[in-house]
């Protein structure tokens, strides 16, 4: 190329540098990290992460519960660790109660087989207490972390963490 006919992409052409010439807009500047969150956003946010658990339980039949969970942990984790703590204990709370009700569908059509039926009626109760212990542990963590309390889960293998 000549002198001529300065580039486009050259900013240093004819009169100094190019200003609003074609590829020449500022580019948008992101934050790497996300802002963290005050000491009150994080309880509210924890306690979400268990309350809407609950609601998505009750909403669902217990189905879909773990999607408020996971919602909170990808976009509040790293914001603060208290409400990464609570969302984690959340999802899994989540797991835990998954896990118990597999382990309830393989007892009840093993004794359901075994005692030739009845025990398709007389055990069917059964699959209820998985989701009726999950939802007093999102109660009792959507409590503690609203009052700032750390928590563990009893009866709850950390997944993740």
């Amino acid at each position: 190329m000549s002198d001529q006919y300065p580039s486009p992409y050259d900013q240093t052409g004819q009169g100094g540098p190019q200003q609003g010439g074609y590829g020449q807009q500022p580019e948008p500047t992101y934050s790497a990290t996300p802002a963290t969150m005050s000491a009150q956003q994080e309880r509210t946010w924890g306690a979400i992460s268990h309350a809407g658990a609950v609601v998505a339980m009750i909403c669902s039949a217990g189905f879909l519960g773990f999607l408020a969970s996971i919602a909170v942990y990808v976009v509040h984790k790293d914001r603060g660790p208290f409400v990464r703590a609570h969302a984690a204990n959340s999802i899994n709370v989540q797991i835990s109660m998954f896990i118990w009700l597999v382990v309830a569908t393989v007892l009840y059509v093993v004794l359901g087989i075994v005692t030739l039926g009845i025990g398709f009626v007389i055990f069917l109760p059964v699959f209820l207490v998985p989701l009726v212990v999950a939802g007093i542990l999102h109660v009792i963590g959507a409590v503690k972390a609203y009052n700032g309390e750390w928590w563990n889960p009893p009866m709850t293998p950390q997944f993740v963490k």
